[in-house]
């Protein structure tokens, strides 16, 4: 069972609750696709001051059983930003499982000489 660990940090933009929220609805499916995360960082940043344009950007960091996963979106609205990371990171997943299972069902012979060489002990 998964105790679903989520880190929200905001860069540039104060944390509401509603955005809280917000990205907690979104990762719960996260959680349900995976067994094995262990914690879901999302990195939420404001609007660039150097542009015209407010930009806001989304990072997510999945810390899971094997290599972490690393995903990040950019867009001119913060849910439209959480939106994007939250599909984006459910394709990863989806993939890292599908790779999985052909693997476990394809698996491949390994040839073991007969004969092992005897290691040297200094």
């Amino acid at each position: 069972m998964n105790n679903r660990d989520l880190i929200i940090s905001g860069r540039h933009l104060p944390l509401t609750e509603s955005l809280k929220a917000y990205v907690r609805e979104k990762t719960d499916k996260l959680f349900r696709h995976e067994e094995r995360i262990v914690r879901i960082r999302i990195e939420l940043e404001g609007g660039n001051s150097q542009s015209r344009e407010p930009t806001f950007r989304a990072r997510g960091i999945i810390e899971i059983a094997g290599r972490d996963m690393f995903a990040s979106e950019v867009s001119d609205d913060m849910y439209k930003s959480i939106d994007l990371l939250t599909d984006k990171l459910t394709r990863m997943i989806r993939r890292r499982s599908r790779l999985e299972r052909v693997k476990r069902k394809n698996p491949q012979s390994v040839e073991i000489p007969s004969v092992l060489p005897k290691v040297a002990t200094a």
